[in-house]
């Protein structure tokens, strides 16, 4: 094994086993020099390789610290958000920050997406997402009351899918869209970022009637998440 390569080995080591965690700075050039008695040119590329391969990332006259995982999520797949955390190595979080019953008069264009009559009653709710305690996305959702049912707000303690499930609403096909947007203030406070771009998913949900139940906005953080587009050829 090269020398750039024990240290690598030995950083990555310390990431996947947790005692490093996301946004944790990592030891200086000359903590690392003097620690594997490497000089500190190896010490550099073995840390230029770390970032190439997105394990951390360098600010000038901070340090290198340990980058957020990027997880590449097919539009072609159905995944929730806590798949979406395990398959980063983290625990999926969810925090309610506003939860009411609404009009369908008081949302038209969401109304218009869930073929709503004028009265017709919405549950309403933002959550904060979260994987291992770390702001990662604002999803805001819009459920038809008269499809899904009663719905209590202990519902969103955990998985939102198998609590409507259970009360046998079930996912048969989906409609999503993506786009980018610069975040507000209110999205920079609650996610804890500066002015920066998030990636916007809108996801329209039909259940096994081909009702739409759900519109859901999604607000992630544009640089933790990857979306990968695939299509199919039809012959002529």
């Amino acid at each position: 094994m090269k020398k750039y390569e024990i240290i690598e080995k030995y950083i990555i080591d310390e990431i996947e086993s947790g005692r490093l965690k996301i946004g944790d700075q990592i030891m200086t050039e000359l903590q690392l020099s003097n620690k594997f008695d490497i000089g500190r040119l190896t010490v550099n590329k073995a840390l230029a390789m770390l970032k190439q391969k997105g394990y951390i990332d360098r600010v000038a006259g901070r340090g290198s610290f340990v980058a957020p995982r990027t997880v590449i999520r097919s539009i072609r797949t159905k995944r929730s958000f806590s798949d979406d955390m395990k398959e980063m190595g983290m625990k999926a979080g969810s925090k309610l920050i506003e939860y009411r019953v609404i009009s369908s008069r008081d949302v038209p264009i969401i109304a218009e997406y869930l073929n709503l009559n004028q009265d017709d009653e919405l549950y309403y709710f933002t959550r904060l997402r979260t994987g291992d305690g770390k702001p990662i996305a604002l999803a805001h959702t819009y459920l038809v009351a008269k499809i899904v049912g009663e719905f209590e707000v202990s519902g969103l303690d955990g998985s939102m899918d198998e609590y409507l499930e259970k009360k046998g609403t079930f996912c048969s096909n989906y409609e999503t869209k993506m786009s980018a947007t610069m975040s507000n203030d209110y999205q920079q406070k609650l996610l804890q970022i500066g002015k920066d771009a998030l990636l916007k998913s809108v996801s329209i949900r039909y259940n096994q009637n081909q009702e739409v139940y759900e519109y859901t906005e999604t607000y992630y953080i544009s640089n933790r998440f990857e979306y990968s587009f695939s299509s199919e050829v039809v012959g002529e």
